[in-house]
């Protein structure tokens, strides 16, 4: 079984019959051979994909986000609930952050399918189960099969395919049941083991907060790939209780170098103001909300003390990761959450001056994973290797901008870099996109169907050439 670790493949370039006859075959699995259909999916890759002037771009949207649905959802009814597991694409696990990214662009259609509102339904159910099995862990298999980590220094489960314990496992799945509420208006998804799940989530973030001891989480993994593993014992570097919250890996699966990753803990205060909100309004619960909305202004106020630094050249703007002793690190990286990401998780406002320079940085060569080569320039991360591109950096740069000649570009560069495919990938090399990592990665293709969804909905345009 293939790892999160990337492996990387050599592609043949797009046909050229493809391009000069402007016929695309389509990439998806016959109907027969899909996973799930909804129809109100069905229906808006039809009347999108028209609005789109470029046959290769509606090619591509077409292929990438019904993607999630075709390939990796395993959709079923248990004790008349519904229940949904979703896989990353070649990995046969599920995490709690892709699960939740790979089904989000499908919200705002549920109102009006009503199998894919219970699809829906059955991922917030599924996360609640997992999240309650080990809150510390990161990705989970379909039953209690063991994993190829099993041999893990840390306390390995045979329904965990990995435990990292990263902050965005916990925040995502608060985020995909209160958009799930918004959207819809049903709030069935806030049973009791939503509500069990939602104060394991409060009760491990103040685990990690370290104030009185380093709590109970621990890892360590025989690897020769330094970030695969925790130092000082499997507990990481040490960090200053500050009232920011440790994170052992950052959202690409690598270990944190400095414990207090910033963009994990804005995360994790927006996701503590949505459990407020929900326990406030739906649960009647005022103590527990109360506690959610203090803990939250907790986190935000370390983060304005802690996470701002002064860069020499673009001012003050958000570090990556720091300790709480002064240390920090001065980059970003292309998985979400990350510091590009901020708006589009909704915690910080996208006019943020603060912002606006830390976006100035990491779109820079003062960013030491941000890349410009032959094939286009976008966002990386140590994971996948250096002069490694990720599509979901360049998304994510698109999703978080007004400006129409940079969403332009973005386009541009995902339409020019899959490789023939029809699909997104994890990465592609900055000179040539026939080398890329992960062949298979639905998260990265259903949000280039967001992306698409909201340059048509918002500046269509661009989409009409």
């Amino acid at each position: 079984m293939p790892t999160r670790r990337t492996f990387l493949t050599t592609a043949a370039a797009l046909p050229a019959a493809f391009a000069q006859q402007g016929s695309f075959a389509s990439r998806r699995p016959a109907a027969a051979d899909r996973k799930f259909t909804s129809a109100a999916v069905e229906e808006t890759i039809s009347t999108v994909s028209k609005a789109i002037a470029d046959p290769e771009l509606a090619w591509l949207f077409s292929n990438c986000f019904p993607n999630t649905l075709d390939t990796t959802v395993r959709y079923s009814e248990n004790g008349g609930q519904p229940d949904t597991f979703v896989i990353t694409g070649d990995i046969n696990a599920m995490w709690l952050r892709d699960s939740t990214a790979q089904v989000w662009p499908y919200l705002p259609l549920a109102s009006r399918d009503p199998k894919l509102k219970s699809l829906l339904r059955g991922v917030i159910r599924r996360q609640a189960q997992c999240v309650q099995i080990d809150p510390y862990a990161n990705a989970f298999n379909f039953g209690p099969t063991g994993s190829e980590w099993a041999k893990d220094l840390t306390t390995m489960k045979p329904e965990l395919h990995e435990r990292k314990w990263e902050i965005d496992s916990l925040c995502f799945p608060v985020r995909l049941a209160h958009a799930y509420w918004k959207s819809t208006g049903d709030a069935s998804c806030f049973d009791a083991e939503w509500r069990k799940a939602a104060a394991l989530t409060v009760k491990t973030f103040r685990e990690q907060q370290r104030k009185t001891n380093r709590g109970p989480y621990k890892f360590q993994r025989s690897s020769p790939v330094a970030s695969d593993t925790m130092p000082n014992g499997g507990y990481g570097n040490p960090a200053r209780p500050v009232g920011l919250i440790y994170s052992g890996f950052r959202p690409s699966d690598d270990a944190c170098v400095f414990p207090f990753l910033v963009p994990s803990n804005f995360f994790a205060a927006q996701s503590l103001t949505q459990l407020a909100e929900i326990h406030a309004t739906v649960l009647s619960d005022s103590a527990f909300a109360s506690e959610c909305k203090a803990f939250a202004q907790e986190i935000r106020e370390a983060l304005a003390k802690y996470a701002v630094v002064e860069h020499s050249v673009h001012g003050r703007i958000y570090a990556y990761e720091v300790d709480g002793y002064g240390s920090r690190l001065l980059m970003d990286d292309a998985n979400v959450p990350s510091l590009m990401s901020l708006p589009y998780i909704n915690s910080v406002a996208p006019h943020d001056p603060v912002y606006l320079n830390t976006r100035k940085f990491i779109l820079s060569s003062d960013n030491m994973f941000y890349y410009r080569g032959k094939a286009g320039a976008g966002l990386g991360g140590p994971h996948s290797g250096l002069d490694m591109i990720w599509p979901l950096g360049i998304i994510i740069q698109a999703i978080t901008t007004e400006d129409s000649k940079e969403i332009a570009a973005c386009l541009a560069t995902l339409k020019s870099t899959h490789a023939g495919t029809g699909l997104m990938h994890e990465s592609f090399h900055k000179d040539d996109p026939a080398k890329y990592t992960r062949k298979w990665f639905a998260w990265a293709n259903t949000m280039f169907g967001e992306l698409i969804l909201k340059v048509h909905q918002t500046k269509p345009g661009l989409l009409r050439g």
